[in-house]
């Protein structure tokens, strides 16, 4: 037992720690309510804080990747639209080319079905030209192969091959196909025109079944994007985040505490003034 002293008042230490320790612990709920988050800086826990700043990272670089994949869809998508309008033209024209194979049809029917044909080959060319998003184009002469982000390092690539649907084409026949010169103004080239253009119909839509095949792979991999983003981030939310209501009930549990402790630090700071009676008379 320690002696009694004005000196040194043990009771008033201990009482002073103790409330120090509960000011410390206060500090840290209030922060943690106002913050929302349990580790809000590598202080409060450096391993936890690191992990999470990487998965943000992470997250972070998954925001370009899905720029990425939606662009490259969009490029995709209008390039489909082109050589959709591009099947759509092939059809009018072999109709065209049929009629025009009519040994009966007289030079004013011929030469007007030629002239469709005519506005119809040139509206392929305006139609490939144009379908552009973005300053690319993957479906005109050289056209661009899309390579979108699939993953946050960049380390893989999500292609779509271009397919040139030009006048003069391989898919459209090449030099001896349909190019920007073709017409059905006899009965011969008509009848050979026919051929050539059911061949161009087929190798189209084989172009446009890789094209749709590849702007649903990307829809795909941007919907697992977004799931993978949400999985990360909420992730990152376990690993900081505080449960404001359990903090909630600390704070008050604390500041009940804090009440008490300053009564007790009161009460020891005045046991020594009880030393004074020793000394009265």
């Amino acid at each position: 037992m320690m002696p009694n002293s004005v000196n040194t008042n043990v009771g008033a230490m201990i009482a002073l720690q103790n409330l120090n320790m509960t000011n410390s612990d206060l500090m840290t709920v209030q922060n943690r309510i106002n913050t929302g988050k349990k580790i809000a800086s590598a202080k409060d826990n450096g391993a936890i804080w690191a992990i999470a700043q990487n998965q943000r990272a992470t997250s972070g670089s998954l925001n370009a990747v899905k720029d990425s994949l939606q662009r490259s869809q969009s490029t995709v998508d209008v390039a489909i639209a082109g050589g959709e309008a591009v099947s759509d033209l092939l059809l009018q024209m072999k109709e065209k080319a049929l009629a025009a194979s009519d040994s009966s049809l007289d030079t004013a029917s011929r030469t007007a079905l030629n002239e469709d044909f005519k506005a119809l080959r040139d509206q392929i060319g305006k139609s490939v030209s144009n379908a552009t998003f973005n300053g690319v184009n993957m479906i005109n002469s050289g056209g661009t192969t899309i390579a979108a982000l699939a993953n946050d390092d960049g380390s893989s690539k999500l292609t779509v091959s271009a397919q040139d649907l030009s006048l003069g084409s391989t898919i459209l026949g090449g030099g001896s196909g349909l190019t920007a010169t073709s017409s059905i103004g006899t009965q011969t080239t008509a009848g050979a025109m026919i051929t050539t253009i059911g061949t161009a119909i087929g190798a189209v839509s084989t172009a446009l079944s890789k094209l749709g095949t590849g702007s649903k792979s990307i829809g795909a991999h941007l919907t697992f994007i977004n799931k993978l983003q949400d999985s990360i981030d909420a992730g990152v939310g376990n690993l900081v985040d505080a449960d404001l209501a359990k903090e909630s009930a600390r704070l008050t549990s604390l500041q009940t505490k804090q009440q008490l402790g300053v009564q007790a630090l009161s009460i020891a700071n005045s046991s020594s003034s009880g030393l004074l009676s020793l000394f009265r008379g």
